[in-house]
């Protein structure tokens, strides 16, 4: 199975308090690596710059403060939850976004219909068993020829 979800937000990159700007993020689910989401950054004059956290983060993350380490996010307002935050963090590095959360939600409903949450070690197992008998099919046939 190689079914994948992918939509393109636009996010604010936050480098200080009085400057940022819009970048388009590419957000990306693929069923074969069921517990992760891939956000990709297009930074001006920067390659692409991809960074892969577990999905429940970022379900998590929109409606409350989530994360420890490299990956935190948050609603800016609990109560009206139409922006979070997303903070990156390598060493002392750091880059903030802001995001609205309807298209947040909008991707991650889409990535529910095709592995529905929850379901992800289930389809890891299929994936492994389909491998293995696909091994076991060709070798028998290799060997019956």
């Amino acid at each position: 199975m190689d079914d994948s979800v992918q939509a393109e937000v636009m996010m604010n990159f936050l480098v200080s308090e009085d400057l940022s700007f819009r970048i388009p993020v590419e957000l990306r689910y693929e069923s074969d690596d069921p517990y992760a989401v891939r956000l990709t950054f297009h930074l001006p004059g920067d390659a692409p710059v991809t960074w892969a956290f577990g999905r429940e983060l970022l379900i998590d993350g929109v409606g409350r403060p989530c994360g420890v380490g490299d990956v935190r996010i948050e609603p800016t307002d609990p109560d009206l939850l139409d922006e979070a935050l997303i903070k990156l963090q390598v060493g002392a590095e750091q880059a903030l976004f802001r995001v609205g959360i309807p298209p947040l939600l909008a991707f991650l409903d889409r990535t529910d219909r095709l592995v529905p949450l929850g379901q992800e070690r289930a389809l890891a197992d299929f994936e492994a068993h389909l491998d293995e008998t696909l091994d076991r099919i060709l070798a028998e046939e290799q060997n019956a020829g």
